[in-house]
């Protein structure tokens, strides 16, 4: 995989809390000094690369002792430069959400993209088609989802010589996209068998619409619509008509139950003989947090747990009541919509609220919080935090005495 390279990105006034001194300057150049996190103003939102290491290794050797791929879902961060360390750490390929996104991971050299939507923008199947033709000499492959006769139509009628990959999306009631129902799922599937503009590749879903928690019921509802994705991809074997077959769900919270219920599907052979490739979608446990995810991860309580690796760093701007103090971060800075940021160091403390660009933080009488005081705090869902930074520098190590800048990671939002 190529990308852009480092230096060739200049810090400027578009990034945000980057100090004026290193306005035009390199990134690369500013990197290499290791400047210490107290240089750069806040509120400021760093990646602590040794943690988001450990956890895409934790989690690449989790899947692969189990006979499955990760295709992590690339929406999470936009980063190019952490996609190409999880496909250089051994990631399948890359999953997307839209049309767009996928140019993005294109222009950042990924080869082998899941687009996990259906497509019926026309420009956005003219440019699938383009692609695919274009790129198929390149070894890329792109796939996009399916749950509708009209949504196969729209992308039959597309200009183009080789097939686009397809794969069925099923879903439930209740759900959000996808075929409600095996029978329903299989409509589509013959429709795609009946276009030869499109192949099918395999079937897919999303679990994560099913809950947000860990209780019984919800993790019995889980394991039932996998268990009925395994079916339709049963039936489909059947047919010999997976071409290359793949059989894709997980997001970052049930994992865990897809991959139990996936994992006997790796190895069974498809209509060119070649083996099912079952591929988790996870994408979240690059970064991770301290609230949703660590909340809901099947590792939470194991000695596999993930690492937070975002931080958001803050400092008081006011204490006008003895139990309350007021952060220079706000919604603009950090995600409040899976719960408030968490405060560290500080016992007792708690954000209880968020304006466009202040922190309410309820603090005891005794409390040491003073103007002017650096204050850690922990974000509660990654996939919007990043989306509030165009530049996040990258720290050796947040938990360390001196934390010093290392990188940054650029986004594309």
């Amino acid at each position: 995989m190529t990308s852009v390279p480092d230096d060739s990105l200049t810090l400027s006034v578009r990034h945000k809390s980057i100090p004026p001194a290193l306005w035009g300057r390199a990134a690369s150049e500013v990197a290499a000094k290791r400047h210490a996190l107290a240089e750069f103003s806040t509120p400021l939102l760093t990646l602590d690369r040794a943690a988001a290491e450990h956890n895409t290794s934790t989690m690449l050797g989790w899947a692969g002792e189990r006979g499955l791929e990760l295709a992590p879902h690339g929406k999470t961060t936009m980063a190019p430069v952490l996609w190409r360390r999880l496909l250089d750490a051994g990631a399948w390929g890359l999953t997307v959400a839209t049309a767009w996104q996928a140019q993005v991971a294109r222009a950042a050299g990924v080869r082998r993209i899941l687009i996990a939507n259906e497509v019926v923008d026309p420009a956005a199947i003219a440019w699938l088609a383009h692609e695919t033709d274009t790129g198929a000499g390149a070894g890329v492959e792109i796939a996009c989802w399916v749950d509708s006769v009209d949504g196969v139509r729209l992308l039959a009628e597309s200009a183009g010589s080789r097939p686009i990959d397809v794969l069925v999306e099923l879903g439930a009631t209740g759900g959000r996209t996808g075929a409600r129902g095996t029978e329903a799922a299989l409509a589509v599937a013959r429709e795609v068998l009946a276009a030869p503009r499109l192949r099918l590749r395999g079937v897919t879903g999303y679990e994560g619409s099913y809950g947000s928690d860990r209780s019984a019921a919800t993790l019995a509802r889980v394991r039932t619509y996998i268990g009925e994705l395994r079916e339709l991809a049963e039936t489909l074997l059947a047919w010999d008509s997976l071409v290359d077959p793949i059989v894709t769900a997980g997001g970052s919270a049930f994992f865990e139950v897809v991959a139990e219920e996936l994992a006997p599907l790796a190895g069974l052979a498809g209509a060119t003989g070649r083996a099912v490739t079952v591929v988790l979608r996870s994408g979240a446990f690059q970064a991770h947090d301290e609230v949703f995810y660590a909340g809901i991860s099947p590792f939470a309580e194991s000695t596999l747990a993930f690492r937070p690796a975002l931080a958001l760093w803050s400092r008081v701007v006011s204490r006008p009541e003895l139990t309350l103090v007021i952060l220079d971060a706000g919604k603009r800075d950090a995600p409040i919509d899976l719960g408030m940021p968490v405060v560290h160091g500080h016992p007792g403390a708690v954000v209880t609220a968020l304006n466009d660009q202040h922190a309410y933080v309820t603090v005891p009488a005794e409390s040491s919080l003073a103007v002017g005081d650096l204050v850690r705090l922990g974000i509660s869902h990654p996939c919007t935090a990043f989306d509030k930074w165009r530049l996040v520098p990258e720290l050796d190590s947040a938990d360390g005495p001196d934390p010093r800048v290392v990188g940054f990671v650029e986004t594309f939002f």
